[in-house]
């Protein structure tokens, strides 16, 4: 079958044997896999990959001279089972999955490593308890987006956006123009979105961002002027003053019990919840700088190089910092429903479409935001991006 590999930075369509299904995969014909971020990260970063994979005991992701072919964000149409499977679909049913498989004992993450080659091919092996049938009214170019939309939703959870409270999207590309989807879809009353390129402004306001702002205009974390409590470390003070000379006015108030509960329930002085989608050296520090005091902080941009932060600015802030990653299946799953039921629409995102040939000229073109921000493969397809 034909596949793009990916060797030593360059990108090859290539004849490569079909893959077989093992105990408890299956086999799909690949309809559509989106290029993520990830991949043209790994592209020309695979040694930091290699590095930051071992780190936390993933010892079989891709190497640079490694013949990879990338693909993970992919749907398609069942072709076969592999040994101890239930068969639960019939060939020719359209799904999606997780891109993790299992091979023995040891696990692998589809289209990074030489054992589960990914989906910029003619078929990709799937584990079957992670697929989910997609039904027949939603368009491939809708469920391709399943995978991507799973990390927005599971990055939106981790803020744990309060009622009231804003959220600011740093950085608009595909993962930052996702999670606006997401925190919109989840009912974020206000969303703050920003980004240098116009096209990518344009793309936030179509997902839904309330205000849209260009960083060398305004500082999107200013765009809501800081009032009460968090608004300075003096402001902060003289609300812990006011409220305990109201507090204890009152003979016998457990205001302590009170302050403890109110925490606990989320109540409280709190800032923004900002969601870092950039993923470059210094923009989170840049971020705990400007952000109000107790500020939450959720990283979803893949920064790739080494990086410095002060922590004691984000300390004096009391700052909460985030690392997010990936999804759990039923975020998957629930991402996949908000899709069919249309409470998500991931269209904006879509600016494009290759076939296997048309792949490394999407990867070249996804390297200017004002042409792109998601391109879909599609094997069947002899097309490539216009020109321009």
């Amino acid at each position: 079958m034909k596949a793009v590999q990916c060797h030593n930075s360059q990108l090859t369509v290539v004849d490569v044997e079909a893959p077989e299904a093992g105990p408890g995969q299956l086999v799909i014909d690949v309809e559509r896999c989106g290029i993520c971020g990830s991949d043209l990260h790994a592209r020309v970063h695979a040694d930091q990959l290699v590095d930051a994979a071992a780190a936390v005991g993933y010892e079989t992701i891709m190497k640079p001279t490694d013949q990879i072919v990338f693909g993970h964000e992919f749907v398609g149409r069942v072709a076969g089972y592999g040994p101890g499977t239930r068969a639960q679909w019939k060939p020719g049913t359209r799904v999606v999955g997780l891109p993790i498989v299992r091979h023995g004992d040891d696990a692998h993450a589809v289209g990074f490593d030489t054992a589960s080659p990914g989906a910029y091919a003619e078929q990709v092996v799937l584990q079957e308890a992670f697929t989910f049938p997609v039904p027949d009214h939603v368009p491939a170019e809708k469920a391709a987006f399943t995978e991507p939309m799973a990390v927005a939703l599971h990055a939106v959870r981790r803020g744990s956006v309060g009622r009231g409270q804003t959220a600011v999207v740093i950085g608009c590309g595909p993962i930052g123009l996702a999670v606006i989807l997401m925190l919109k879809a989840t009912g974020v009353k206000q969303v703050i979105a920003s980004d240098f390129s116009p096209k990518r402004r344009e793309l936030a306001v179509r997902c839904g961002a309330d205000v849209v702002v260009d960083p060398r205009e305004q500082d999107p974390l200013t765009v809501v002027p800081s009032t009460g409590p968090t608004a300075s470390f003096s402001s902060f003070v003289s609300f812990g003053i006011d409220t305990l000379n109201k507090a204890r006015r009152v003979p016998g108030l457990p205001w302590p019990r009170l302050m403890q509960a109110a925490k606990q329930v989320g109540q409280g002085p709190s800032g923004p919840v900002i969601f870092e989608c950039v993923g470059v050296p210094g923009i989170v520090d840049q971020i705990i700088a400007g952000a109000p005091m107790m500020s939450r902080v959720v990283v979803v941009g893949v920064c790739m190089e080494p990086d410095t932060l002060r922590p004691s600015i984000a300390i004096n802030k009391e700052i909460d910092l985030r690392f997010v990653l990936g999804y759990d299946p039923g975020e998957f799953a629930q991402t996949l429903d908000m899709i069919v039921s249309g409470k998500v629409d991931p269209s904006p995102l879509h600016t494009g479409t290759v076939g296997l040939a048309g792949v490394a000229g999407a990867f070249e073109a996804l390297g200017n935001p004002e042409l792109h921000a998601k391109i879909l493969v599609d094997p069947s397809s002899d097309a490539f991006l216009a020109e321009g």
